[in-house]
């Protein structure tokens, strides 16, 4: 029971009043006494009549007030031998908790003393107020010594980058390159007024009256680095100098972010606007390997900076955003998203932009403005004499493996310092070089055929099958010349070089069960034998795996024609093996085989070979069988060596390792994929032979050496393939027209026909020469090696033909026949230029059928109704071999 409830006990004299005395008297003996007081029971009153109670109340009050000026109060409840609100008298206190001694001086007075419960916990305004300034306090002398620690950079000293060191296979060195200083600082004199106020009008508007940082950005480079993301680059002009300044040290982290940030304010603080100004226009990166403004005058125009007009410099202040893309010249080998009309494409609108921005700050009037609409004339991105010929392609392709294949950035090559060991190898390239300038210069008259000799592109590629290495490529004539690496991402078709994946589709997974649903039909398949008959005849009515004709979204059927429109097999029924198609390029029984099996079983198959998927078409035509997509020489060489190494697939690379001042940064590890199994890829090879030994690949013939290969032409003659292997290597060779003019935005592939003095260019022709030249040096002093040879497979498909399956007897066709009513029948239609065209170019030439050679030429397909999303038409779609992420 608490004590306000408790009676005490009666006391023996002097009424209830004294009793009342008497208790107070009871108390522990921390209130203090009324003045005068001598401790005896008068002086309490006790006993006493009225007058005296009086009085003692009065003296009681007074004690009262004493004590709660002594700390007494409510807070007695909570003392030792006072009773709490539960406690009896002189009991134990069991209130809301012990105060603290009212009598002991606290530094900080938390938690709160006299207050309970979350009273105690809520800080005074006088505690909040001294933290607070303590806090400020703290921040103030951490920025002082941080600013007194930091110096001015001087970008003459430190803004320095490394050689890189490119090695061939064998460990010599190929060429020191990418880190030589291409740079040439002037005055601010020499730097045109509409280059500074350019980069200040995109970059940095308030540059003139900043401090030198901007907090919201440095916020928002923390906050991202917290968080494990992308660090963002300083937003100042002023930070950006800083950061140039210091290229010594590029890591992203806090300290170093904070390091630049007291830097950038002491430069803000102690150097002048102009001196920074010339200090960032000096150091900066514009691409094409140019710091500073000078190099990068040089580098894009051939001229001093001094002489830049308002468009240039609006220009190379675009190149500051990333030269990889805003370059016009493309930087398809770092990303190929990166091509040469998206780059011009992105660079005017910049630089356009910057314009504007000028005129609106008042930096350029709008008449001056007015006469600069279009990207100015740039020269040849490449001037390092050093990256001639094919060297410069092999650099890039590396350099393009390391970025997108490893830790290491473009920033980190840009730099320098490393020790790159490639896997080209120095003789091999030198070989394919060899070979392709021989048939070039024998044949390819542009002076005397400048109709159809003009504009001629090789490309090539040369792959280990045991490791997927690199040896060798031809990129093009030179690289300080020709651009683009033809042996990477070009666009030409591969026509039926293709093929050879139809039949590893049909062998791996088998043709569907024409009698059952699609769902039961996608379980119930045959593996196919090289011995299933196929129809061979031209014009053949394509049929989807059930015997239902196929018709397009209009209604039309397919009617597969082959090359030079001739039928192969005996009338009536034309049935010819699967080896004996692939041996004659027969497209009709090719594309059917396709249909049986499922285009996307076809397309899985390229892709497991080693395709990549964004460089292939899409498979709502049946085209896409005979090799409508477009992937690189480098990926078809690749793809190949999958079937050369009995079905182990192994992604193409260019490094073997690389190495810096702090050890090794990279090795390669060989991390082979059974694509397929042995039986299916031996076989598909033992057939690719028959190409090569009687077939249209005879000119790829290597005395004692066995050879498997396939030919390969497109429909418009507008490219031609010859893609082949033997145990130890396998090489693709390209041949196609591309206009190449850099002055010309829609740049298209041009028709072969009549090119190098010959009616019409087959894979057979020129690209099966070079092969065939090539391969027979790079394998002189190699061992003889035999293919494995091949177990039995498959069921023999069409032995005993359906009815429906034959067409209507006629005679061996030899010339082009009557085409049927384009309202009924579409006879391999070309794509229109809006459907086929990629990398943006734009197409006039729609083609038309194949009249012409003997190896197989492929008729496109339009694909406006393509909704697999991966047709012909794809923007910059790509098939090079570090293009995209399929």
């Amino acid at each position: 029971m608490s004590e306000h409830r408790r009676k005490p006990p009666h006391p023996q004299g002097g009424g209830r009043a004294a009793a009342r005395r008497g208790q107070s008297g009871s108390s522990s003996g921390r209130r203090a006494a009324p003045r005068g007081a001598t401790g005896s029971p008068a002086d309490y009153g006790l006993g006493q009549g009225s007058t005296d109670e009086e009085r003692s109340y009065g003296g009681r009050a007074e004690a009262r007030r004493a004590a709660q000026r002594t700390g007494g109060g409510r807070r007695r409840a909570a003392e030792p031998g006072r009773g709490g609100r539960r406690g009896g008298p002189g009991g134990p206190g069991r209130g809301r908790g012990r105060a603290p001694d009212p009598g002991r001086k606290r530094l900080i007075d938390y938690p709160r003393a006299g207050k309970y419960g979350a009273a105690r916990w809520v800080p005074s305004w006088k505690l909040v107020t001294g933290l607070f300034i303590g806090f400020i306090g703290s921040l103030v002398a951490v920025a002082g010594i941080g600013y007194a620690m930091v110096s001015v950079p001087n970008v003459a000293d430190t803004a320095k980058a490394q050689n890189n060191v490119f090695y061939w296979s064998d460990k010599s060195e190929m060429v020191a390159t990418g880190g030589e200083t291409n740079r040439q600082i002037v005055n601010l004199s020499q730097i045109p007024k509409a280059m500074q106020y350019a980069v200040v009008s995109q970059e940095n508007k308030t540059f003139y009256t900043d401090s030198g940082i901007d907090p919201k950005g440095i916020a928002r480079a923390v906050f991202n680095m917290a968080r494990g993301g992308e660090t963002q680059g300083g937003s100042t002009i002023t930070q950006q100098y800083v950061k140039n300044a210091r290229l010594g040290d590029q890591s992203q982290t806090i300290t170093r972010k904070f390091k630049e940030i007291f830097i950038s304010i002491k430069v803000g603080a102690t150097v002048s606007k102009d001196e920074i100004m010339k200090g960032y226009l000096n150091s900066a990166y514009y691409g094409r390997n140019a710091y500073g403004i000078q190099a990068a005058a040089r580098a894009y125009f051939n001229k001093d900076s001094v002489d830049l007009n308002p468009g240039e410099c609006a220009f190379l202040a675009a190149m500051l955003k990333g030269a990889t893309y805003y370059d016009p010249a493309g930087s398809t080998s770092i990303d190929p998203a990166a091509t040469s009309d998206a780059n011009s494409k992105r660079a005017l609108r910049q630089m356009q932009n910057t314009l504007d921005k000028m005129v609106e700050y008042h930096h350029l009037d709008a008449a001056t403005r007015a006469k600069y609409t279009k990207l100015p004339n740039v020269k040849n991105p490449r001037s390092n004499t050093q990256l001639a010929g094919q060297v410069g392609y092999l650099v890039d392709l590396a350099k393009a493996y390391l970025i997108n294949n490893t830790n290491i950035t473009a920033d980190d090559l840009q730099q320098g310092g490393y020790s790159i060991y490639t896997t080209f190898d120095k003789k091999k390239v030198k070989e394919l070089e060899a070979s392709v300038k021989n048939v070039q210069k024998a044949n390819i008259k542009p002076k005397q055929r400048p109709n159809t000799d003009t504009h001629v592109q090789f490309g090539g590629a040369s792959v280990d099958p045991t490791t997927g290495a690199i040896k060798a490529i031809y990129g093009g004539e030179d690289a300080t010349k020709h651009f683009t690496n033809n042996a990477d991402v070009t666009g030409a078709q591969v026509g039926s070089t293709f093929k050879p994946f139809v039949l590893a589709a049909a062998m791996k997974w088998g043709v569907r069960d024409k009698s059952l649903g699609p769902d039961q039909a996608q379980d119930e398949r045959t593996q196919v034998s090289p011995k299933s008959l196929y129809s061979g005849k031209n014009k053949l009515k394509i049929r989807e795996y059930d015997n239902t004709v196929w018709k397009n979204d209009k209604g039309e059927e397919w009617l597969q024609t082959n090359d030079g429109n001739e039928s192969y097999g005996s009338p009536p029924k034309y049935q010819i093996d699967l080896r004996e198609a692939m041996r004659e390029s027969v497209n009709s029984a090719y594309v059917q085989l396709g249909m049986d099996v499922g285009l996307d079983k076809v397309k899985e198959a390229a892709m497991d070979a080693g395709l990549k998927k964004n460089s292939l078409a899409g498979t709502s035509f049946p085209s896409f069988s005979i090799g409508i997509s477009d992937p690189s020489a480098i990926r078809m060489a690749g793809a190949y060596a999958t079937f050369a190494a009995s079905g182990q697939q192994r992604d193409p690379f260019s490094v073997t390792k690389v190495t810096s001042q702090d050890g090794t940064v990279y090795t390669h590890t060989d991390k082979p994929i059974e694509a397929f199994t042995p039986k299916v890829a031996d076989n598909v090879t033992d057939v690719l032979k028959t190409v090569v030994d009687k077939g249209t690949g005879t000119a790829a013939q290597l005395p004692g050496r066995q050879v498997a290969g396939k030919t390969g032409t497109t429909d418009g003659n507008k490219s031609a393939w010859f893609v082949g292997y033997t145990p130890q290597l396998s090489t693709s060779i390209t041949m196609f027209r591309y206009n190449d003019d850099e002055s010309e935005k829609n740049r298209t592939f041009l028709e072969m026909y009549g090119t190098g003095g010959q009616k019409k260019i087959h894979g057979a022709s020129f690209p099966a020469e070079i092969w065939h030249d090539y391969m027979a040096d790079a394998l002189k002093n190699e061992p003889v090696k035999d293919f494995p040879t091949p177990e039995p497979i498959g069921t023999i498909v069409n032995d005993v033909p359906s009815p429906t399956a034959v067409p209507t007897p006629s005679a061996t066709l030899t010339s082009p026949s009557p085409s049927p009513t384009p309202s009924e029948t579409l006879t391999s239609p070309s794509p229109s230029a809006s459907e086929s065209c990629k990398f943006g170019w734009q197409c006039t030439d729609t083609g038309g059928t194949d009249t012409g050679g003997t190896d197989g030429g492929v008729t496109s397909t339009p694909t406006a109704t393509d909704t697999s999303g991966t047709g012909n038409n794809r923007g910059n779609g790509n098939g090079g071999l570090f293009g995209g992420t399929g």
